[in-house]
């Protein structure tokens, strides 16, 4: 095992189960024996290369696969061939973290050819906001045309820094997207501000979607936020057969955190020390429950080294086994994919690394639950970057 994955399992077993009322700020993970390394159990096949920075994956009636990549590029992945799908992605600021990023099929494809993308917008040479917009494939698959502005508004930092933004799909035909505090300090406990949230939207029109915790808001913003408290929300899964949301987030040189959301629930992220500090202190806690002490506590963390960890998704099927229902969520920086393995609640029961992934396909980006079962990765090295398809051994 290479040392990051030394370093994971060591800083796991550091965590401890529970905060006691005289805790600071240490918080809960697995039970330090069951931080493993995983069996070898996976099948990773790959299905397509040539990618850049392959950032999210969309699944199409028939099989074919879409592939959002950072530099303002489409790709659609049919069997054994990848080719480039023409859009006007000439307003995308790609910049650092910013670019094209989350992707969402709508529910209702098969008819109407949308999909949503999440990117950073430019006008000129001037970053203006992240932005949801809707796309419609045409019937060749050859090229997508411009709909709609879904969403705009969303705060962008213009070195692209915690752009966020992951889009997901519900079973309550909500649009959950996981947005980036753009490294300003005072917008993640913002309530007026898109920034270090989690949105709650109609996946048709961007509005705000009836039960929302702050319905009742004067602010459109507001309205539209489902939890707050948020660094950089880069992974949103919902567990199926459950209303439980499950997001992976990105801490500082620490704690990035497992999230199981509440809704109208603060996280506790405060860079700004209460509005006191706007250089964006990164040393503060990722789940500040001095400050909030209502502040939800993470399901795990990596505790105290960084992993940068991406996108989560749930693995569905009995073809999987043991694992049918575990949570799988892949590492940047980390370089490797972790399975959670959850109770009814959502509380982590144990963490491990399946080895397949040791050492062998670098930075991973995007994790997605197919249609046949399969669980799809994307690697994110910036250059010849792979979509991979995960199945049992």
């Amino acid at each position: 095992m290479r040392p990051a994955a030394v370093a994971l399992l060591a800083s796991v077993t550091a965590l401890v189960t529970a905060c006691s009322a005289a805790s600071t700020q240490q918080l809960p993970g697995p039970a330090p024996s069951t931080a493993k390394p995983a069996a070898g159990a996976f099948k990773v096949e790959q299905v397509a290369a040539g990618l850049e920075h392959g950032w999210d994956v969309g699944f199409l009636p028939g099989g074919a696969i879409l592939v959002t990549q950072r530099p303002g590029k489409l790709a659609l992945v049919s069997g054994d061939r990848t080719t480039n799908v023409a859009a006007d992605f000439s307003d995308v600021l790609v910049n650092g973290e910013g670019g094209l990023m989350g992707l969402s099929v709508s529910a209702d494809f098969a008819t109407s050819r949308e999909f949503t993308t999440c990117q950073t917008h430019k006008e000129g040479a001037r970053a203006v906001d992240v932005r949801l917009v809707t796309w419609k494939l045409a019937e060749d698959n050859a090229s997508a045309a411009r709909v709609r502005d879904l969403l705009t508004g969303l705060p962008v930092n213009p070195s692209g820094r915690h752009s966020g933004c992951r889009p997901a799909l519900g079973p309550d035909g909500a649009l959950y997207v996981g947005t980036g505090d753009t490294a300003r300090s005072t917008f993640a406990q913002d309530k007026h501000n898109l920034g270090g949230k989690v949105l709650r939207i109609d996946p048709k029109t961007g509005d705000p979607v009836p039960g929302n915790p702050f319905i009742g808001s004067a602010d459109p913003n507001e309205r539209r936020i489902y939890t707050y408290g948020h660094r950089n929300v880069q992974g949103v899964a919902i567990r199926p057969g459950t209303n439980q949301i499950i997001t992976a987030e990105h801490g500082p040189a620490f704690d990035d955190e497992v999230n199981l959301l509440r809704a109208g629930a603060n996280y506790g992220w405060d860079p700004s020390k209460g509005g006191t500090d706007s250089s964006y202190d990164e040393s503060v806690p990722m789940t500040d429950t001095k400050r909030f002490p209502d502040a939800v506590l993470p399901l795990w963390t990596t505790g105290k080294i960084t992993e940068a960890i991406c996108a989560d998704a749930f693995l569905t099927g009995p073809r999987w086994g043991t694992n049918e229902g575990a949570l799988a969520v892949v590492a940047l920086k980390g370089q490797k994919l972790l399975l959670f393995h959850l109770d009814a609640a959502g509380t982590v029961k144990d963490v491990s690394l399946p080895p397949e992934f040791d050492d062998r396909f670098g930075r991973l980006r995007a994790a997605r639950s197919g249609p046949d079962g399969a669980l799809y990765v994307t690697t994110s090295n910036g250059t010849d970057d792979k979509l991979l398809r995960v199945t049992p051994a």
